[in-house]
């Protein structure tokens, strides 16, 4: 007998529905914020080394070498040193020239672990967008990426 054909109606009905039903996508930035960031001038930033052994972000998806469709899934991937783990509590966020923190925005749509983050699907309005992002291992060496993209 068939695991399925053992549940009753209603239950085999929601698992169903669970498996099945579409993910709805969160507005990761709104028109007003994009355009606030895009009127804004460039802030000043000093030039930094790459910390030796800090953990690397690796954007897997979604692929920058053309402009973006949204909503669109983000899916990142941290690749810490030999010698470390990463904290996944460290993760940050930051969006356009003001550095609008929104990092709870991703971290209540999908769950940071020390591998990464997969977020099924986020709304970007069209135009063009930067995030800031970074994240510390155990010893506290702090890896960041910028990641400038554009969404048709």
């Amino acid at each position: 007998m068939r695991f399925a054909s053992c549940l009753p109606g209603p239950i085999l009905a929601l698992s169903l529905w669970a498996l099945f039903a579409p993910v709805h996508a969160f507005d990761l930035v709104s028109v007003q914020e994009a355009q606030a960031s895009m009127a804004a001038s460039e802030p000043l930033s000093a030039k930094v080394s790459p910390v030796s052994g800090a953990p690397q972000i690796e954007v897997l998806y979604p692929k920058l070498d053309a402009p973006i469709a949204s909503p669109t899934p983000i899916q990142l991937m941290f690749v810490p040193a030999a010698s470390s783990m990463v904290r996944p509590e460290t993760f940050k966020v930051l969006y356009g020239r003001l550095r609008i923190d929104i990092t709870q925005r991703l971290v209540n749509a999908a769950k940071v672990t020390a591998e990464g983050i997969n977020v099924q699907e986020a709304s970007l309005p069209k135009g063009t967008h930067r995030l800031l992002m970074s994240v510390e291992d155990l010893q506290g060496r702090q890896g960041t990426k910028s990641l400038d993209f554009e969404i048709k």
